[in-house]
């Protein structure tokens, strides 16, 4: 074996052999130096003072709940709030929807750095997030999870932590692989086929690696779950007042939104009696029905504004939490290859090149549309509830699911590439090894992000208005046949003779020629590129008393691009008002994208070194200087250190200084939008300061000023190995993080919220749409940009332990835990004004974090079987974090400090069952069968009081009981 292949070789055993901290258990190395993750220093026997969980080939291929390794990741207490399928499916103009992009420690997707072999992969998404789809899933050999920020060693992004996924880049034999899946309900169906082929040549000096994946969920476009059937809603007292001691918010069952229904219900109208169309509602065929509000009704069916929540009565007819998608259907596949060569004994050549499709398509849910404002001569309208019920009456307000029409879905294609061309090897210097690389690597990702049957504002305002055609009109339509207005009225400069009248009134009744005038699919096409290149070098240049000081060294060059397109037809129009303040008109009801262009590049060296002090210290120290185009000069920087007084136990502390530049989304965005509803903090029943609730439509734009965050961390923890418990290891870790300068940016809810308070700025980020506006129902528009005014502390404790117990001569019973209490994710926005909160402990959603995430396994083994037991979940918490909790003689109820009769959000605890038989095909090949049981006892989700999904989609399984079975095959 020649000296490069033995460097090869031996992470290959450090990094299968231990599920706990490698840097508590590597095996003996002997000679031969390894770099370990989060490091640049190749040392025998180095263990870095920064805390690194591994999960290994073997728990990947046994414990994985699917046939995507980010699922089986995302199980580990370390991450929280990350991006997947069942939580993006409303990411619907970020371009999100169905990707998984990790997030440790809950501080956001873009502070994760995720690797391949050490190196960056280019982004998936205009924000810079990679998605974990496009890694050669069955290459893994081990999944290295660093928890602590790594800036001086990777640079940007690394400042919760970094992910590097560690191919098997010389893996020899043939391997085939297949599996397929189901839910307990007959639904969710998925399958995955992987084949790999490596082979040695020119006597072991060279080396080819080639692999393809295939892989489909069927998707899950409607949800029957009767956990989504039980109306767990909160709503507000409509006795409730400004001045009341009991609380604002009740959390009740039954509970329905009734602020619509699939074939439409008049919510309002004017003229005759006020509002006394109100609660009419149209079924088959324009069926006219009378909507029962319940004796819980907010606000009060009576009042001048809208209801919209009741329980009891009719609060089943909505059907927007069962017209929305469950799962994805995803099709994806890609190909990897890599051909390495050893010219000399101590020099290797490599080049890798990856290919990666997926195509994402999901039923984003209803058109749901609010505020139609119908005049009395709507054709449609007289035809349904005739000419003497409309008596009086001059407009009439109308708010559905529009069940007529399909549903918004997102149809997102992405084409990501990478390749990589190379060399490294050793030489000797000082009397030691060293080591050294280079790389140039090119990727590029082209995305296609397409929404379908979105509504053009235009155009189904023009359906909707449809009238019967006068005698003798401009247009030449019959008389008395229903035209849209624009069409037979006295203008001719408005004439839209493709037009066709859309009836809104009821279910069946709308034509098929006017749904395919008003719907539409924005898309936008854009191109992300990434050019990296770098040069490493390890070695010993001295010893001291204590033993070898090792040195690394190195630079790196990066430029990340985006070029955009959008048709001018999906494009909104951008217009300066006469106070200077930018108004948006938009064509669609969302996707209204604008193209975004730009780059930036960054150059950077590093310097990192560890030292050994003696008395079983040894120090760890690095730092980096980086130079962004963009964004300017920074340094960052780590000290740390490793204490093992004796062999049974061993300190280790780190500080750092770590830094996230601001990525293309939030430097050149030129305009994405979204939308949909806030609640109003200044409504009272007696409708004076608006409706209960605005719909909205949000664009975001970039910031070109802005500058990298800064981050502070500490990380302080032991790893106990002793020696009257052998096979045993645990570990604890304390982590606090504090940034400042953060990048963020206000959402809708908050800036109605600030400017409720007094604040003028936030008033000012915000106007009306006249184009979607009905009568006592503003339509918003607002507007927001990325600032560096944010900051945010996290802190909390890793706990982890494993014991392994042999069971007779070949047999072995191990037990793993990993456990992380989260303390404190404070975000302060920076802003006078807003509340400054502790959402550790809330369970209300993917941002929130709970104050425990926990995952444990039991696993026994012999050579040919292997059972495993998972039991994971999280903490019970409470639904939001400024909530007070009441009964009787409450505080005040304010916008900051709501008041509940209820705030308990229950938590999770979910069993898996795994289970692998190997079988012996021939001397030189072996099969093996398994199948997985997730959420073996098909416990439901973790539920919200929300209508819609009402789940909390980040932590819970949402498709219940799954089983998956397949085979893996190998000849080697």
């Amino acid at each position: 074996m020649t000296a490069l292949a033995l460097i090869h070789s031996v992470p290959a055993a450090a990094q299968t052999t231990a599920p706990q901290d490698t840097s508590a258990s590597l095996p003996d190395a002997g000679d031969s130096d390894v770099v370990v993750t989060g490091s640049r220093v190749a040392r025998s026997g180095f263990r870095s003072p920064t805390p690194l969980s591994v999960l290994t080939s073997e728990e990947i291929l046994n414990q994985s709940p699917t046939n995507n390794i980010a699922d089986f990741i995302n199980q580990q207490p370390a991450l929280a709030g990350s991006t997947r399928p069942a939580n993006s499916r409303l990411n619907l103009s970020s371009g999100q929807a169905g990707i998984n992009a990790l997030n440790l420690r809950n501080l956001g997707e873009v502070r994760t750095l995720v690797l391949i072999d050490g190196r960056r992969s280019v982004a998936s998404t205009i924000t810079g997030l990679v998605d974990v789809n496009t890694i050669p899933q069955s290459l893994v050999k081990s999944v290295d999870i660093v928890t602590g920020g790594a800036s001086a060693a990777y640079g940007s992004d690394a400042v919760a932590g970094v992910v590097n996924f560690v191919l098997d880049k010389k893996y020899e034999g043939i391997k085939l692989a297949g599996d397929a899946g189901i839910t307990t309900y007959g639904d969710g169906g998925n399958y995955s086929f992987d084949a790999t082929l490596g082979k040695s040549f020119a006597g072991g000096r060279g080396h080819i690696l080639l692999n393809g994946e295939v892989a489909r969920r069927d998707g899950i476009f409607n949800v029957d779950r009767d956990w989504n059937a039980t109306g767990y809603v909160r709503i507000q007292d409509p006795n409730w007042t400004a001045t009341s001691t009991t609380p604002q918010f009740l959390i009740r069952r039954g509970v329905g939104a009734a602020n619509s229904t699939p074939g439409g219900l008049i919510t309002g109208s004017v003229g005759a009696t006020a509002n006394s169309l109100r609660g009419l509602y149209f079924g088959q065929s324009g069926q006219v029905l009378q909507y029962q509000y319940g004796n819980l009704t907010f606000p009060s069916p009576t009042g001048s504004a809208a209801p919209s929540l009741t329980q009891g009565g009719s609060w089943q007819v909505n059907d927007s939490g069962r017209r929305i998608g469950l799962d994805p259907r995803d099709d994806r596949y890609g190909f990897y290859g890599r051909l390495s060569y050893e010219v000399t004994d101590s020099i290797e050549l490599f080049g890798e090149a990856s290919y990666n499709q997926q195509h994402i398509v999901f039923n984003a849910g209803p058109n749901l549309q609010t505020g139609i404002t119908l005049r009395n001569d709507n054709a449609f309208l007289i035809n349904t509830l005739g000419a003497a019920r409309l008596a009086g009456i001059s407009t009439a307000t109308l708010a559905t699911t529009s069940a007529d029409l399909p549903f918004r879905g997102v149809n997102n294609r992405r084409k990501v590439q990478r390749y990589v061309v190379g060399a490294e090897g050793q030489f000797d210097a000082f009397g030691k090894a060293a080591h050294w690389n280079v790389f140039g690597q090119y990727g590029r990702a082209e995305l296609r992000e397409q929404l379908t049957n979105i509504q053009n504002i235009a155009r189904i305002n023009n359906a909707t208005d449809a009238v019967f055609a006068p005698a003798g009109n401009s247009g030449g339509y019959a008389a008395g046949s229903i035209q849209c207005r624009i069409n037979v009225d006295a203008s001719t400069t408005n004439d839209d003779k493709s037009c066709v009248p859309l009836n809104r009134l009821g279910l069946g009744v709308a034509d098929p020629a006017a749904i395919a005038y008003v719907l539409g699919s924005p898309y936008r096409k854009e191109v992300v590129e990434q050019k990296n290149a770098g040069v490493n070098l390890s070695l010993t240049p001295f010893a001291t008393w204590a033993g070898d000081v090792s040195v690394a060294i190195g630079g790196e060059w990066r430029e990340e691009r985006i070029k955009g397109f959008v048709p001018a037809e999906f494009q909104p129009k951008i217009t300066v008002d006469a106070n200077g303040r930018p108004t948006t008109a938009n064509a669609w009801s969302v996707g209204n994208y604008l193209p975004t262009n730009g780059h930036y590049s960054v150059k950077e060296a590093y310097l990192e070194t560890v030292v050994p002090l003696g008395l079983g210290v040894e120090f760890n120290g690095a730092v980096r200087a980086t130079d962004y185009s963009t964004a300017g000069y920074v340094t960052t920087w780590k000290a740390g250190a490793t204490w093992q007084p004796i062999e049974d136990i061993r300190f280790r502390v780190v500080r750092s200084r770590d830094i996230r530049a601001p990525n293309l989304n939030e430097l050149y965005q030129a305009g994405s939008a979204n939308s949909d509803s806030v609640r109003n903090p200044l409504y009272t029943a007696d409708g004076n300061n608006g409706p209960a609730s605005y719909s909205y439509s949000a664009t975001a734009t970039g910031n070109t000023n802005l500058r990298p965050e800064i981050s502070n961390s500490w990380t302080i923890g032991a790893v106990l190995s002793p020696r009257f418990l052998s096979r045993f290891n645990a570990s604890v870790d304390y982590f606090r993080m504090r940034i400042t300068k953060g990048i963020t940016t206000f959402g809708a809810q908050d800036i109605i919220n600030l400017c409720a308070v007094g604040q003028q700025q936030f008033c000012d980020a915000f106007t009306t749409d006249p184009s979607r506006s009905a009568p006592g129902q503003p339509y918003l528009l607002f507007r927001t940009q990325p600032f560096n005014a944010a900051s945010q502390l996290v802190r909390g404790v890793d706990f982890e332990a494993s014991y392994r117990q042999p069971v007779g001569n070949t047999a072995n019973i191990t037990l793993r835990g990993m456990a992380t209490r989260y303390i404190d994710n404070i975000l302060d926005n920076g802003v006078a004004g807003t509340v400054v909160v502790n959402t550790v402990g809330v369970n209300g959603g993917q941002y929130s974090t709970p104050k425990w995430i926990f995952r444990g396994s039991l696993s026994f083994e012999t050579p040919t079987t292997s059972i495993t037991a998972v039991g994971r979940g999280v903490s019970a918490g409470k639904y939001s974090a400024t909530a007070i909790e009441c009964q009787t003689g409450c505080p005040l109820s304010t916008v900051n400090f709501p008041t509940y009769d209820d705030t308990h959000i229950k938590g999770l605890f979910y069993v898996d069952l795994n289970l692998t038989q190997k079988v012996a095909v021939s001397s030189g090949s072996n099969a093996e069968f398994f199948i997985n049981i997730t959420n073996l006892f098909n416990k439901g989700p973790m539920l919200l009081p929300e209508t819609g999904l009402a789940a909390n989609s980040t932590y819970s399984d949402l498709l219940g009981r799954t089983f998956r079975v397949g085979v893996r095959f190998e000849l080697r």
